[in-house]
């Protein structure tokens, strides 16, 4: 090989790597608006359809489980968003870091809470059962998006852009008695469906995951 030749190829090769170093992430959807593709529910599995460019959740308790091909599924920091609308006396919920069931609770991972008046207190953007928040922030048969982002040991929650969860694990965490949060890990995105006389709609449900 000529050495200009040889110089061009390393040229490249370095200004290619810098370049994929200095891009930033980018936001990937995870629902394609018309289907479940890469969604897996077990029991129950009903409680999930489809319409007009929405997930509909209303039925009896079950969670849809993020199995797709992105990033293998499996997320450990990252910025995640979507947008939501409650239905009067709904709750729901998004998991982070949780890992696929048949059935029951999910026994790994975070929720974040999706409930504007539902009879529990715990309100839309609490970090359930490790920061409860009780205020309103939003309406229901409104539209508002719950952003999550999840870097390390720190979780920053937002309705419509305003912060209403900055928390950091404590090193020396551990989760009380019966409730199903672990250490903050890594794993997949999960919906739930609470109960039958709650309707969730999300839409526009993306990820960017961070180094």
């Amino acid at each position: 090989m000529k050495k200009w030749v040889f110089f061009s190829a390393v040229l490249v090769a370095l200004t290619a790597f810098s370049y994929s170093k200095s891009v930033a992430p980018e936001w990937v959807s995870l629902f394609d608006g018309h289907s479940l593709n890469g969604w897996k529910v077990g029991k129950n599995a009903g409680t999930f359809s489809v319409k007009d460019g929405q997930i509909a959740v209303h039925g009896p308790t079950a969670h849809l489980f993020y199995v797709g091909e992105y990033n293998n599924h499996v997320f450990k920091n990252f910025e995640f968003k979507a947008d939501v609308m409650t239905y009067p006396g709904a709750n729901s919920g998004i998991y982070f870091h949780a890992q696929y069931q048949e059935s029951s609770w999910p026994e790994t991972g975070f929720e974040v809470q999706v409930n504007n008046s539902h009879t529990d207190w715990k309100r839309t953007g609490s970090l359930y059962d490790v920061v409860n928040i009780e205020e309103v922030y939003v309406k229901d048969m409104e539209w508002f998006t719950e952003y999550i982002k999840v870097e390390g040991k720190h979780v920053i929650i937002k309705i419509n852009d305003k912060t209403v969860v900055d928390y950091t694990e404590p090193a020396d965490y551990k989760p009380e008695p019966g409730q199903t949060n672990h250490f903050l890990s890594s794993g997949t995105f999960a919906l739930q469906g609470h109960d039958p006389k709650s309707e969730v709609h999300f839409k526009n449900i993306m990820v960017k995951v961070l180094d």
